[in-house]
This record gives C-alpha cells, sequence and structure tokens, in this order.
C-alpha cells in the first residue's frame, strides 16, 4: 500500500472539496490513486470537522460538528460573503440559516436542561434532608426500644433470683 505525503494529499483534497468538487473517479484517474483511498481521506477530513460536502444532494451527509463549524465560519459574512461561501461550500444560504436555527434550539433546550437538573437536585436536597429527620428520629427510637428492653431483662433477672421467695415442703 503506497503512503502519500501531506503536500500530495493536501494537493489532491484541494481538487476534491470546494470550490472545484472534481468528482472521485475523475481525480482518482488523474492522479493514479485509488477510489476508496480517496473517499478514505474524505472520511478523515469529515471526521476531523472539515467542512465537507456529501456524496448527495442533501445536507444529511454533513455531520453536525461539520454544519457546526459552516454556522461559526459564516456568523460574521455580509450576504454577498455568504453568498461567495456558499457556492464554494456547494450549500444554500437557507441550509446555513436551518443549521443555525438549529445550533440555537439545541443550546436553548441545553439551558433548559440545566434549570430542570439544577431544580431536580434542590428537590433532592430538601428530600435528603427529610429523610436523614426520619432515620434520626427512627433510631432515637430504637434507642429507646433498646433501653427499655434491656431494663426490662435486668428487672426480670433481678426479681426471678428472689433469696427470700424459697419455698419449703
Amino acid at each position: 500500500m503506497p503512503r502519500y505525503s501531506a503536500e500530495r494529499r493536501a494537493a489532491v483534497l484541494k481538487k476534491l472539496l470546494p470550490p472545484h468538487n472534481h468528482n472521485v473517479a475523475s481525480v482518482a484517474t488523474e492522479e493514479g490513486i485509488s477510489d476508496a483511498t480517496l473517499y478514505g481521506w474524505l472520511i478523515q477530513c469529515r471526521v476531523k470537522g472539515v467542512p465537507v460536502p456529501g456524496y448527495t444532494s442533501g445536507d444529511s451527509e454533513w455531520l453536525p460538528d461539520a454544519k457546526l463549524v459552516v454556522v461559526i465560519e459564516t456568523a460574521t459574512l455580509s450576504e454577498a460573503a455568504l453568498g461567495a461561501y456558499c457556492r464554494e461550500k456547494g450549500l444554500y444560504p437557507e441550509q446555513i440559516q436551518q443549521w443555525k436555527a438549529a445550533c440555537l434550539e439545541g443550546a436553548g433546550r441545553q439551558e433548559d436542561q440545566e434549570t430542570a437538573a439544577q431544580k431536580q437536585r434542590k428537590e433532592d436536597r430538601k428530600t435528603i434532608k427529610q429523610l436523614k429527620a426520619e432515620v434520626r428520629r427512627k433510631d432515637k427510637v430504637v434507642a429507646e426500644t433498646t433501653s427499655l428492653l434491656v431494663l426490662s431483662t435486668k428487672l426480670e433477672a433481678l426479681y426471678s433470683e428472689d433469696p427470700d421467695s424459697g419455698e419449703d415442703d
């Protein structure tokens, strides 16, 4: 299996990624590299969070990390710059707006979850406090019962050994 230098790999990936977007078969033939190798490189790019368009026209091939990267990269762009960015990446501005809305919705959900978790922790502390009070109360009852039982046993032992109660027949 041949090893390719980082420079050669970057040059080949540049042909595959936007704005060039050459197809894998033509680049493989042109560069003498197998299709499987090129597809593997594209997958590695996706895993690293590089915005790599999918093999289909939909955005379902974009990983959530890559979508977030695109949203962050385009947050400060003007409309003209956004259009150029979209052409370069093979996207539509509407897709980016949907991804941004999804990111914001996710952040809102996270805040709601944190609030709910905080409320749950407060309720848990209250329940723990009540349970500890109940355990203390029951410990006192058990201690009192134990001492009464010990006293009752000692009293029985004291009266059962009475020397005057010896009867002669």
